[in-house]
């Protein structure tokens, strides 16, 4: 009972933290919004649609830039969540909450929680678009993007937490997410096809390429040509699980060996 307190607690503590700071809610789910409109004009001449594009008619960049731009928006609200960590030990919270008598686990969880309610709520609201550009969502595919979504932001906000824990400077945490976590989105497929050349091998090695994948075949059921140019859902699935549990199981170990 006091793990699951705990965990109760601090959830709610980060969604009390997010409303509160509307100006989040601007940087996690304005400027992706702006990337669509303007890139989804701007690239719509010059894209040349890939070869697993949806068969019997013609995928448009800002279609193709759809579900890449929900994956965006669920790591910024992934790193705005973490960022808080920082905060935390700054001002005596975080050395108040590994004093209290509850585990390590619980301590992840009740933040990974917080961030990733967040993140859904918001991607989730993005996605709602979907009619909009001709995409006609069954109440079964919604409640499978939604758990898919569930599972990838929660797994966002494990690896921002796995970055936070160890730093003492949010401009250390910025500029870590310029530098590794911008092109690790960029390099995933979300923002432009990579079938051919040397960064199609860096795509499939990024583990993000498979959570941008299993949303783009959620969101296209049935319709997609056969290619193996899109990896499988079975297999977007199993990476993306894989790489759930390596970054908490990292949490949870680095919680137990960082000296604060």
């Amino acid at each position: 009972m006091p793990s699951l307190l705990a965990i109760w607690t601090l959830t709610v503590r980060e969604l009390v933290r997010f409303f509160r700071q509307r100006t989040r809610v601007v940087g996690a789910l304005g400027q992706p919004i702006l990337f669509w409109v303007l890139f989804g004009a701007g690239l719509h001449g010059s894209f040349k649609a890939p070869t697993w594009a949806p068969v019997g008619r013609e995928l448009t960049y800002q279609e193709y830039f759809f579900p890449g731009v929900a994956v965006m928006i669920v790591m910024f609200t992934a790193i705005f969540s973490t960022i808080s960590i920082i905060e935390d030990r700054r001002e005596g919270f975080l050395q108040a909450v590994l004093v209290a008598p509850i585990s390590r686990l619980s301590l992840v969880l009740g933040k990974l929680f917080g961030g990733t309610i967040l993140a859904v709520i918001q991607a989730g609201a993005f996605l709602a678009l979907a009619p909009f550009l001709g995409l006609s969502i069954s109440p079964l595919q919604a409640m499978e993007m939604f758990a898919f979504l569930t599972l990838l932001a929660f797994t966002l906000t494990a690896l921002g937490f796995l970055i936070a824990w160890p730093m003492d400077s949010t401009h250390g945490f910025h500029a870590v997410m310029s530098v590794f976590l911008m092109p690790m989105w960029l390099l995933s497929g979300a923002f432009f096809p990579a079938e051919s050349g040397s960064l199609k091998w860096v795509v499939v090695a990024n583990p993000l390429t498979y959570g941008v994948a299993g949303l783009r075949r959620l969101l296209y059921t049935g319709a997609l040509a056969p290619t193996n140019a899109l990896p499988a859902f079975s297999t977007c699935l199993a990476v993306t699980l894989l790489f759930c549990l390596v970054c908490v199981s990292a949490c949870v170990a680095m919680t137990h060996r960082r000296a604060l």
